[in-house]
């Protein structure tokens, strides 16, 4: 019996080739490092977060009005 376990067969589902995810192109990588792009897109899921959090907040009345 040997210890390695891809010589037992099949490689395990983590080391398949259809697992791995594809290589970011030049422009992603730079996105992902550029400051002012990252604070543009820090306030727009910001700003989504404040639209949902105020309409889920709209239809409870908290006593008040009612």
């Amino acid at each position: 019996m040997s210890d390695n376990p891809i010589a037992g067969g099949a490689p395990p589902p983590h080391l398949r080739p259809w697992f791995y995810a594809t290589k970011p192109t030049r422009f992603t990588r730079f996105l992902r490092t550029f400051i002012p792009w990252q604070m543009v897109r820090f306030a727009v899921i910001n700003l989504k977060m404040l639209v949902l959090i105020r309409r889920s907040h709209k239809g409870l009345s908290h006593g008040r009005n009612a």
